[in-house]
């Protein structure tokens, strides 16, 4: 039977995680679309990176999907797109998720701490 650490192993080993300074690199370039997973009252409580989509961990399926009516345009498959979250977990297991799902370039930036921390842009 596999446990949220297996899962989440899994998801890192496929992954790559970023440090914040990278991802604020990365924001600068302008060409890359920054996705925050967390809950949207996590989300108030904190603000996000800039300019991010707001798409909850357990919605990505569905945002992601282009055969729903939930699909967010912004996601395309040859996309560059950075996740974050809260310490980055939920970042993590969403990029697999993304993988899996044929997206073919997903980085891990972590959470939203870190990037504060880092004075990566924010927005409320």
């Amino acid at each position: 039977m596999k446990t949220a650490n297996d899962y989440l192993e899994a998801a890192n080993s496929t992954v790559p995680r970023i440090s914040s300074e990278e991802g604020i690199a990365i924001h600068k370039a302008g060409d890359t679309v920054f996705v925050d997973v967390r809950d949207a009252k996590d989300i108030d409580g904190s603000g996000t990176i800039a300019g991010a989509l707001r798409i909850s961990r357990g919605f990505i399926e569905f945002a992601a999907d282009p055969a729903t009516p939930f699909h967010n345009k912004a996601l395309q498959k040859d996309a560059k797109i950075a996740l974050v979250c809260g310490v980055g977990g939920q970042a993590a297991l969403a990029g697999k998720t993304l993988q899996e799902m044929g997206y073919t370039s997903v980085i891990n930036v972590g959470g939203i701490g870190d990037w504060k921390e880092a004075g990566g842009p924010m927005e409320s």
